[in-house]
């Protein structure tokens, strides 16, 4: 379960954290707004994968809402924590071009290093009946 979780929450996340960085890079923004852009935009689609699934197992948007910030906040800030970190810290990673191999190699190890440290957390959260175990009630 806490997989599951993880890759849900990667799949926001990543969605969210490459628009925000090819965004951020095609228009030439310095590091912080990009970086900015992209974590903002990782929280906009994970929450927004979680809500959609939720309002479609019939809950209200208000409810569901309440649960995807219940279920998602720390996963995600995890990720973004540990991804954005990756990437600010490896060498050259934040001035590759978005045609350089390096933009794209970095943002994926980047992101699969998050995984790996953010499934842990989604277990501990899960087993104490939090995070993706609100969510897990909604589906069938």
């Amino acid at each position: 379960m806490a997989v599951r979780a993880t890759l849900h929450c990667l799949t926001g996340c990543a969605i969210g954290e490459v628009l925000g960085m090819v965004i951020g890079t095609a228009l030439g923004w310095s590091t912080v707004p990009t970086l900015i852009l992209a974590i903002t935009l990782a929280f906009f689609f994970g929450y927004a994968l979680t809500l959609w699934g939720v309002v479609k197992a019939g809950v209200g948007l208000r409810a569901a809402l309440k649960v995807a910030l219940a279920a998602d906040t720390l996963s995600i800030a995890v990720m973004e924590l540990v991804d954005n970190g990756v990437i600010v810290l490896w060498p050259g990673a934040m001035d590759a071009e978005l045609t350089d191999p390096l933009f794209w190699w970095v943002l994926a190890i980047a992101l699969a290093v998050a995984f790996v440290l953010t499934t842990p957390v989604n277990k501990w959260m899960i087993g104490r009946g939090k995070g993706h175990a609100v969510v897990h009630q909604y589906h069938g």
